[in-house]
Order: structure tokens, then sequence, then C-alpha cells
């Protein structure tokens, strides 16, 4: 398995972070709030780990959710 330099982790992050926000969760599906809730783990520890690689605020406005920029 190939090692990612920290420039190509940082757009994966990116990546991952962009695609959880745009996921839309159907709440009557069984399971689906589980999903949901380990979705939003999983960005919340994406972003952290993103502030670490870039030195950035894990809290800038543009790795803000549809929620919390919308609220």
């Amino acid at each position: 398995m190939e090692l990612l330099n920290n420039g190509e982790l940082a757009k994966t992050l990116e990546e991952l972070i962009a695609a959880l926000d745009r996921r839309m969760p159907h709440l009557e599906r069984e399971g689906e709030a589980a999903i949901a809730t380990d979705a939003a783990k999983l960005r919340a520890t994406a972003i952290k780990r993103l502030g670490e690689l870039t030195g950035a605020s894990p809290a800038g406005s543009e790795l803000k959710g549809k929620n919390e920029s919308e609220g």
C-alpha cells in the first residue's frame, strides 16, 4: 500500500468531508440513525486531522457542515 504525503492526505480528507456533507440521511430506514451518527463522528475526526496536517483551525468556515452553516 502506497503512503500519501501530507498534501495528498489533506486533499483526500477534504474530499471525504465534502462527501459526508453531501450525504442526506434517510431516517425512516432501519439503522440509518446509527449510520448518520457514525458519519458525524467520522467527519469530526477528519476535520481534526486535516487541521493537524495543515495547521489551520478545524473550525474554519469552509469546513462547516450544511446544518452548521445554515442555522
